[in-house]
């Protein structure tokens, strides 16, 4: 068999690579082996495990009204993108559930916000949604898929049986999801704030922390800024924690009221921060 010159030099080269590997010197007498160089692995950043409260008596979802009254004078703003799950013809006919502009004063103020979203919400302005996700001055938490209530008599809302809460909010997860929110923060505020034991016991299999509040800022369907402002400025208390909505058909006069809350609350020292921020520290004080 005629082998060709290439391929007999290519045969010599491995050869005496293969020879030299063979007859590697050992080291010197008293000297310890070279070691091999470890193996590089690349590592993945984790996202950080969000801050919860424990368990309520007898495993029920927890309720966190408000931070420590300390002498660190922190706020949270929290934002409900409320859109029930039969309005999509409304705004089909051009009736607005979102509210751009008060997403940008936020960020031009740079205000750490929580904003309590629906699932329907999320399908309406996926970009939105996706666009405050991912925005590390924002978090976004659940707000229920269809924002029917959790409890009969609340607000003229419909209501959400007891065997299909838990469902409605795994749903509105899955909104966020298909929207691009990659880390919505694992806390729930009912709509309405309506809630009975029925309602705790039901999502406790989610590991939620229900949200609700010390300052109700009476911006829903108010067109008096300022009446709103003052309202949340007499209200507010270190720790607290203030509902508002981000919805131009339902609260029109949010953004304007933001404008004046922020720089005051600011120049009474107070310190915006995330409702999780709140939430660690109350679990750090226990």
């Amino acid at each position: 068999m005629i082998v060709p010159a290439r391929r007999l030099a290519v045969l010599g080269v491995l050869a005496a690579a293969l020879t030299a590997c063979g007859t590697a010197q050992a080291p010197p007498a008293g000297r310890p082996a070279a070691r091999p160089a470890p193996a590089r692995h690349t590592v993945v950043p984790t996202q950080p495990q969000p801050p919860t409260l424990a368990p309520g008596p007898a495993g029920l979802t927890p309720v966190f009204t408000h931070g420590p009254r300390t002498p660190d004078r922190t706020v949270a703003l929290t934002f409900d993108a409320d859109m029930t799950a039969d309005q999509g013809a409304r705004a089909a006919r051009g009736e607005h559930f979102d509210n751009p502009a008060l997403i940008a004063t936020l960020r031009a103020l740079k205000v750490p916000a929580t904003v309590f979203m629906t699932g329907r919400w999320a399908e309406q302005y996926p970009a939105q949604a996706r666009g405050i996700g991912r925005d590390p001055l924002f978090e976004v938490a659940n707000h229920s898929y269809s924002h029917y209530a959790f409890t009969g008599d609340c607000y003229g809302l419909p209501t959400v049986s007891p065997d299909r809460m838990l469902a409605d909010v795994e749903r509105a997860y899955t909104a966020f999801r298909e929207a691009g929110v990659e880390h919505a923060m694992p806390y729930f505020r009912f709509p309405g704030g309506c809630h009975d034991r029925r309602a705790l016991e039901a999502l406790s299999p989610a590991g939620v922390t229900a949200v609700q509040w010390d300052v109700i800022s009476g911006d829903a369907f108010a067109t008096d800024a300022d009446a709103v402002a003052r309202q949340v400025l007499d209200g507010v208390r270190p720790g607290s924690v203030v509902v508002m909505h981000c919805t131009r058909s339902a609260a029109p006069a949010t953004e304007r009221a933001v404008r004046t809350i922020v720089p005051e609350l600011r120049r009474k020292g107070f310190r915006f921060v995330k409702v999780s921020e709140l939430i660690r520290a109350a679990t750090a004080r226990h």
